[in-house]
């Protein structure tokens, strides 16, 4: 089995920055993708981005692309996520998720999952 365990969470104001972590441990070896998902009060859970294990590819949701930036150190079995100009509708719980296979912007094709942080964007 795999474990994760995000980390970095808050309450921020609009146009502020926050970085979130997510640590892999156990059986890493499995995976060829890590991602991160949000879930907003009474939405369905959203994709936000995507990275292939080696770090070399990224996919990143449009609502995102330009303010987010993931990235994945291997030696940590770490994947972050870099949060810039954000604002009140980013507030969501975010989940880290890792699976085998190629990246996918699809949650039900994950296998692994972290127990989410809360990010709060204030306006």
């Amino acid at each position: 089995q795999a474990q994760l365990v995000e980390s970095g969470g808050g309450l921020v104001q609009a146009g502020d920055s926050l970085r979130l972590s997510c640590a892999a441990s156990g059986r890493t070896f499995i995976f060829h993708a890590m991602a991160w998902f949000r879930q907003a009060p009474g939405k369905e859970r959203d994709f936000v981005a995507t990275v292939t294990w080696s770090g070399t590819n990224t996919f990143y949701a449009d609502s995102v692309r330009g303010r987010f930036t993931i990235s994945i150190n291997n030696a940590k079995n770490t994947v972050y996520l870099q949060m810039n100009s954000l604002t009140p509708e980013d507030t969501a719980v975010y989940y880290c998720a890792a699976k085998t296979g190629g990246p996918s912007s699809r949650g039900e094709e994950y296998g692994s999952w972290g127990q989410g942080t809360q990010v709060t964007v204030s306006s």
